[in-house]
């Protein structure tokens, strides 16, 4: 089995509780406007076979109190997501939380058959000129389900507002000057760092889509 793949990273430290491992899935569908990782919405065709991808992160699992796993869309490839996630649960033993765009509904049969494997989801479309007040949520429409003992003990702080303190991203540059940010960002917080880039001198490249 194979999976898209847009990137790998390790601490995630803004999503969700403690230090996580982020996967992203690369390829979308939905294509929010607004969204804050446009560059992973193209299906490519380049592919990772699960089990190289698991050796990549397996040596994160000691350190690590969760995964997330994001895109992208992760039920766009719900085959690779349960076998990820399959392969994930024999060694690792924090918790899982996945991000969707899609509604509870529309992901329900799949669901079903990951039933245990994922801990926490928080569902439903990006809305770009909806409010923005509660953890792990870009717009309040989206919903967070705790889906397991787990998610329901590790996520029960999370269904509240953001205060000041929690409204921080992580953020990364690769070999290559390529920046990315991890978390959920405020409406402005693109805009205000291509300003202080900018005026350090910075150029920004558009994105391919």
């Amino acid at each position: 089995m194979v999976v898209g793949l847009s990137r790998l990273h390790f601490p995630v430290t803004t999503l969700g509780p403690g230090k996580r491992i982020g996967i992203w899935f690369q390829g979308c569908s939905i294509r929010c406007a607004g969204c804050l990782s446009p560059e992973t919405w193209r299906f490519t065709r380049d592919k990772i076979a699960i089990d190289t991808l698991i050796e990549q992160i397996a040596p994160w699992y000691s350190q690590a109190d969760g995964i997330i796993i994001s895109g992208g869309e992760p039920f766009d490839q719900p085959e690779a997501l349960s076998a990820l996630l399959c392969a994930i649960r024999q060694d690792f033993h924090g918790d899982v939380l996945v991000f969707s765009g899609y509604s509870l509904a529309a992901i329900g049969t799949h669901l079903n058959a990951m039933h245990g494997l994922i801990d926490a989801l928080v569902s439903g479309p990006f809305e770009q000129h909806s409010p923005q007040t509660m953890r792990l949520r870009g717009s309040d429409n989206q919903v967070l389900h705790r889906l397991t003992e787990s998610g329901k003990t590790n996520f029960r702080d999370f269904d509240r507002p953001l205060n000041d303190e929690e409204k921080v991203l992580d953020m990364t540059i690769d070999g290559q000057g390529v920046v990315n940010l991890i978390g959920i960002p405020r409406r402005d917080d693109m805009t205000r760092l291509q300003a202080i880039l900018q005026q350090q001198g910075h150029h920004f490249a558009p994105i391919t889509k």
